[in-house]
């Protein structure tokens, strides 16, 4: 019986052994093959890019996962406290794994399994274990890799603090909506800093770490605030919070205030998708999504709510001009109006613009409805404008009443008319139409080539293509000032005379004569320099041109920027060459400033994640701007380390002839902004191209308006009919209301008080004429070009041979 027992004992413990023996063999076998966690002491998550406008406003974010870190010494209490009631209470004082809480998932588990309930398994998982198996392990569940994340919780607790790792957490936990950490998520869900969060607030992103899309704030607000409220009461519980303020967080209401990826401002589209497409050329993708850059913009939000403001109003003025196309689209008021008219696509940049459904006519008005049940009208008045559109050049007959423009089941844009003193609340709105035509502004600092604003189009939503930047188009006349730039270069004066009668050029053996002729068709005989750019005269344009040289222009035009390559012939010095807004505000600005070469710039600096900066645009170093105290020294003087490309003298002679150009020329209409400006119209063939360039003494703009497919925009519908207003409307808001600033005058000019018609001095002159020293009347000077006109005759039988058009023909226009 003793050996009996003594066997068995034995037996037993060796068992036992055995057992114990396998299973430290397992865990010693597991622990060979734990990932290597020494990698989470330079942890660096991927980091949301930020783009900032020049005020420090956020315009823009861009990544794969919506992150931002936050340090641990960072971090508000009141999160820290939510976060470790809803998931780990005792996260300061266990060893990285909670035995107790283990033994609670140990035995609802088996109660599970016994019950054949069929749930997924609890796991009683700390926050270190947590981090163990976000940054280390896998989402398998199974038992081996439940070991591996008490061992690797273990030795993360030997080897960092208590604080590290919940600073990992916090910044690496899944919140939904894309949010990857604390900061993120408090941004993305209610567009808040964590330090600006409520009670409620912090507790609801709290209880998100176990099934972030089970508790959206919206789809599943019931199950939301449940969630949310059992973390408040767990704070109250462990006294972490008053009963107090815990009643008022149980009574506050889950309003979630989602933050949009990418572009964060409706007006700042274009903007924001240029800065991001250079990013990625320039750095990359894994630093533009996952790198954290903080990108110091140039933009301005108040320059381009302006702008924005201006472009559409032009075009809205254009469109109208030229009828109704009809409605967006159409619904059965008969069914289920409303889900239909959700499906159709709406302008989210266009806030002030509204879907509407008609929904009945009368004389005087047509009645609409919106998708959240409201209603209004649309009176007659408001519909006058859209006569049936033909053509461009054609529209149908006069609106006499709703129903020759909408039917009931239309579906249109409308805009809530302004309120009134007389009508305070009339629900009335204006009908509205999304312009077929589209075009483009930019404005720039012409001293430093800082893009301030920048509209690609009406509506990003409606076309992301950006007509400021991306858009070739030939510029017209308002390519001219090259070309007298270049004349004044080689020896003209703005008084030079120069005929403006019929010229004709040959374009090479079997081609007919190039015969261009002026907008109007008519003549002005011999005619100042000034005139020939005030008025536009395109029969002036081509002589200078013939005369200086085509190659010269052309190589001008490559210096200012406005093409890489232009061919010289003579169509090209009446804009046949396609450039861009940006490009024709490049070269603009270089008159204004001195005559120095600019490089347009969409960022001022990029820092990196640790803020070391790895770009800025001004690379100018200040010698003596470091200084820590100030002792009577000089103010440090930093230089322009800008090309000069044309002499100083000739950029202000243009830019005062381009003043004329809006005092007495084709941009009149600019005259009311009543400060000064300067600029160019310019229209192409056929009115398919409307340009305005113009600046004052600290701000260049550049506007085009036109059709994506080029096609005539119909008669008369030129640079000084579209782009011009546009120009005046924008810079009335942003210079008009400022002081006026004169044009700075450069050393060596002398002003000479001229007739505008033949350029001579006199006491009574029109103008105020600018002159290089020693060119001015009576220096003794003989300008070039007074009373010539050989370069393309007026006589048939003798036609100039020596410089051709070229295969365009571009009548540079208005």
């Amino acid at each position: 019986m003793y050996r009996f027992f003594a066997y068995t004992v034995g037996g037993i413990a060796v068992l036992a052994i055995s057992v114990f023996a396998g299973i430290a063999l397992y865990l010693y076998k597991l622990s060979q093959d734990l990932p290597d966690y020494g990698s989470l002491a330079n942890y660096q998550p991927p980091i949301t890019t930020r783009v900032y406008g020049n005020d420090g406003s956020l315009i823009a974010e861009y990544a794969r996962e919506r992150r931002l870190f936050v340090p641990i010494e960072s971090i508000p209490r009141g999160v820290i406290d939510a976060f470790l009631s809803a998931e780990d209470k005792d996260f300061y004082t266990h060893p990285g794994v909670d035995l107790n809480g283990v033994m609670r998932a140990v035995y609802t588990n088996l109660q599970n399994y016994m019950s054949n309930g069929g749930r997924r398994p609890e796991g009683a998982s700390t926050i270190t274990q947590q981090v163990a198996k976000n940054f280390l392990l896998t989402s398998e569940v199974s038992l081996e890799r439940k070991i591996k994340e008490w061992m690797l919780a273990f030795r993360l607790e030997d080897a960092y603090s208590k604080d590290k790792i919940l600073e990992l957490y916090l910044n690496e936990i899944f919140l939904g909506s894309g949010s990857y950490g604390v900061a993120a998520a408090a941004y993305n869900y209610f567009d808040k800093s964590l330090d600006e969060l409520t009670l409620a607030e912090t507790a609801y992103l709290a209880g998100l770490p176990k099934a972030p899309s089970n508790y959206h704030p919206v789809r599943q607000y019931k199950r939301a605030i449940e969630r949310r409220n059992y973390v408040i009461d767990r704070m109250a519980e462990n006294q972490l919070i008053s009963e107090e303020d815990a009643k008022a967080a149980l009574a506050e209401d889950l309003v979630p205030k989602f933050r949009p990826p990418g572009a964060q401002s409706p007006d700042s589209e274009y903007f924001a998708e240029e800065i991001r497409r250079w990013i990625q050329q320039k750095y990359g993708d894994q630093a533009l999504y996952d790198g954290g850059l903080a990108v110091r913009s140039t933009f301005d939000p108040t320059l381009q709510r302006f702008g924005v403001q201006a472009l559409r109003k032009g075009l809205v003025a254009y469109d109208r001009r030229h009828g109704w196309r009809g409605p967006v689209s159409r619904v059965d008021l008969s069914g289920d109006w409303q889900k239909a008219m959700g499906k159709i696509p709406s302008l989210g940049d266009v806030p002030e613009w509204k879907l509407a459904a008609v929904i009945a006519l009368s004389n005087d008005a047509a009645r609409i409805a919106f998708m959240d049940g409201s209603e209004g009208r649309i009176p007659l008045a408001e519909m006058k404008w859209a006569r049936k559109f033909i053509s461009n050049d054609r529209m149908g007959p006069e609106i006499r009443k709703p129903a020759e423009v909408v039917t009931p089941g239309d579906v249109v844009h409308v805009e809530a008319l302004p309120k009134t003193p007389e009508n305070p609340n009339t629900g009335a709105f204006t009908l509205r139409q999304v312009p077929k035509v589209n075009g483009g502004l930019l404005a720039m600092d012409p001293h430093t080539g800082r893009v301030m604003a920048l509209v690609g189009g009406f509506s990003y939503y409606s076309s992301e293509f950006d007509r400021a930047w991306q858009a070739y188009r030939q510029t017209g006349s308002s390519f001219k000032p090259i070309v007298y730039a270049v004349a004044l270069n080689e020896g003209y004066t703005p008084s030079s005379i120069v005929l403006d009668t019929p010229f004709m050029a040959s374009q090479g053996q079997g081609l007919p004569m190039w015969r261009p002729d002026n907008y109007d068709e008519s003549y002005a005989g011999p005619s100042t320099l000034r005139q020939g750019l005030e008025k536009s005269r395109n029969l002036m344009t081509v002589r200078i041109a013939a005369d200086v040289g085509m190659d010269k222009v052309a190589e001008l035009a490559r210096r200012l920027g406005t093409t890489e390559k232009m061919l010289p012939v003579l169509a090209n010095a009446l804009g046949s060459t396609e450039s861009t807004i940006v490009r024709m505000v490049q070269a603009y600005s270089t008159f204004v400033n001195g005559g120095k070469r600019v490089i347009p710039t969409l960022v001022d600096r990029i820092q990196d994640r640790h803020g070391k900066t790895i770009f800025r645009h001004d690379g100018r170093v200040c010698e003596g701007c470091n200084a820590e105290t100030w002792q009577d020294q000089e103010e440090p003087l930093i230089e322009s380390d800008a090309d000069p490309i044309l002499d100083p003298r000739t950029a202000y002679q243009i830019t005062h002839m381009l003043e004329g150009v809006i005092e007495r020329g084709t941009a009149m209409v600019v005259r009311s902004v009543g400060v000064p400006l300067a600029g160019k119209t310019g229209t192409t063939n056929d009115y398919k191209d409307a340009w305005f360039v113009g600046f004052s003494p600290n701000l260049t703009v550049g506007i085009y308006i036109g059709f994506d497919q080029p096609m005539s925009m119909g008669h008369g519908e030129t640079g000084g009919q579209n782009a011009a207003p546009i120009f005046r409307d924008f810079m009335a808001e942003a210079v008009g209301k400022q002081p006026p600033v004169p044009f700075r005058v450069p050393p060596g000019i002398r002003m000479v008080r001229v007739d505008l018609k033949s350029g001579q001095p006199t006491p009574n002159g029109a103008v105020l004429e600018a002159f290089k020293a020693g060119t001015e009347p009576g220096s003794g000077y003989v300008p070039r070009g007074d009373g010539w006109g050989s370069a393309g005759s007026t006589n048939d039988n003798d036609p100039e041979e020596t410089n051709g058009p070229g295969n365009q023909t571009n009548w540079g226009l208005y």
